[in-house]
């Protein structure tokens, strides 16, 4: 538990200091680091920032218009 609360911490701050790229490539990039870091069973999807909802926001992207989540399958 304590494990993926600091993963989506690190996540959250590896997101917002790339809020200017593009969606698909930060999403690769979230998803090869949490992929290196042995991850397994996550969603990462890009949606609009305000269709957020209850997801666990760990990224954002075109300006800040839409947000990369994160979820658990």
């Amino acid at each position: 538990m304590k494990t993926t609360a600091l993963l989506v911490a690190l996540l959250a701050c590896i997101g917002q200091a790339h809020a200017a790229k593009a969606c698909e490539e930060l999403k690769s990039e979230v998803a090869a680091k949490l992929d290196g870091k042995g991850v397994k069973g996550y969603t990462l999807e890009v949606v609009d920032s305000d269709k957020v909802g209850d997801a666990k926001v760990v990224g954002s992207c075109e300006g800040g218009k839409k947000k990369l989540t994160y979820s658990r399958k």
